[in-house]
């Protein structure tokens, strides 16, 4: 059914200068960027600490991940306007809301009111209950959910398999003391690596509850509307495009599992077999590669790849 799919990356892909190269160049971008409600600077110079809260990361990943995506579409309209049953979108977490913003459910005035506000609920989420993020690579998921069971066995304790990127890259989320005694097991049961992720808080785990509550307020404030495109939600991997549902489900992702790799999965069996990664960084191009490597990815993290991929759309052809 799907030929070709755009992904948007979530919290964790920010990087000091990222945008900087579209800013530079494309008037449309300017004018979202600008649209910021901080000094644009801690994008472009930092400092890293900073750009890495929350407050700061999530609105500014939405912002330019949407600049990027509003550039693809004004310079390769004809292919939007002729394979419009052939585009599916998703996006891993935050980048959800890019995702739906490319897919006409809200507008980006709107997209971003809601993204400030989600940053804000999970802002308040970690201060109650701070935590910390860990990719465990090399495990299958069976043995990381054990293992953080295990560590939970103390009901005071939270350690959850919350991120299930591909078959061998499963993402952590709970208390610090927690996630550390996680990452220990799963090095002596024989994970290849460990990576604590660039973030600030558990995301996604229950330790979230109460910014899920607050974002089932928060979204009956705005009119969504059907996505143009096909799109898969991080919640239940399914497609989805009753607009209810999608609000449903994007209150759920705040304190439940990102189902990734099924996502990805089940757009393959649609036949897409092409994905562009839009946004700051590579790293979903590099999960899709892990997924599934006979599928063509592509991504947009400078000048030269956004240009290179904007080549290879305007010589999209349904096959």
């Amino acid at each position: 059914m799907y030929k070709i799919a755009f992904v948007f990356p979530g919290q964790g892909s920010q990087s000091v200068g990222m945008g900087k190269y579209i800013y530079s160049n494309y008037s449309q971008a300017r004018e979202i960027i600008d649209s910021l409600n901080y000094d644009i600077n801690l994008l472009f110079n930092g400092p890293k600490k900073t750009l890495q809260l929350t407050q700061y990361a999530q609105p500014a990943i939405f912002a330019v991940s949407c600049a990027i995506f509003s550039i693809i579409k004004k310079y390769c309209n004809n292919f939007f306007a002729k394979n419009s049953k052939n585009i599916a979108v998703l996006g891993h977490s935050l980048g959800e809301y890019s995702a739906l913003f490319s897919a006409e459910v809200f507008g980006f005035t709107d997209g971003l009111k809601i993204v400030n506000a989600r940053s804000k609920f999970i802002k308040k989420a970690i201060n109650i209950n701070p935590g910390v993020m860990a990719a465990i690579i090399g495990l299958n998921e069976t043995i990381v959910i054990k293992i953080c069971e295990e560590v939970s066995k103390d009901k005071n304790i939270v350690c959850e398999a919350v991120n299930f990127n591909s078959t061998k890259q499963v993402i952590i989320s709970g208390h610090v003391e927690a996630i550390n005694k996680a990452v220990y097991l799963a090095k002596k049961r024989g994970a290849l690596k460990t990576v604590f992720l660039n973030v600030s808080g558990p995301f996604h785990s229950s330790l979230m509850s109460s910014a899920s509550k607050e974002m089932a307020i928060e979204l009956k404030k705005y009119e969504f509307h059907s996505p143009i495109y096909g799109i898969y939600m991080n919640y239940d991997a399914s497609l989805t495009s009753n607009v209810k549902s999608i609000k449903y489900k994007l209150i759920k992702q705040v304190d439940n599992p990102v189902l990734w790799k099924t996502s990805i999965q089940n757009l393959i069996n649609t036949g897409c077999n092409k994905f562009i990664e839009i946004g700051p960084g590579r790293t979903l191009s590099s999960i899709i590669k892990k997924i599934d490597r006979s599928k063509k990815v592509f991504n947009t993290s400078d000048l030269l790849n956004l240009e290179n991929t904007m080549e290879v759309i305007n010589n999209f052809h349904e096959t």
